[in-house]
């Protein structure tokens, strides 16, 4: 049984203007198998044209794409039972 992974750097509050690109990143104690995932509010994130997640070891980056008001709200990172908001 693989131990969870722990979030070590959270992410932080990010302020963009409309049009810009807003990038979150936070980082994991480990590499993991189990499924990270992104939420803007309550919405889960994929990667697409407007959001683009990667995942480089024990970074996990969310870029969202020329932002706009809609965009405005809580940024939140799951894993396991562990999360980051910003």
């Amino acid at each position: 049984e693989e131990a969870a992974a722990t979030i070590v750097e959270r992410l932080k509050d990010v302020a963009a203007y409309e049009g810009e690109d807003a990038v979150f990143e936070c980082r994991l104690s480990q590499e993991t198998a189990q499924d990270a995932q992104w939420f803007l509010g309550d919405v889960p994130l994929q990667s697409n044209e407007m959001n683009e997640i990667r995942v480089q070891g024990t970074r996990h980056s969310l870029i969202l794409r020329k932002v706009t008001l809609e965009d405005c709200g809580s940024i939140t990172f799951k894993v396991g039972q562990r999360s980051s908001a910003a």
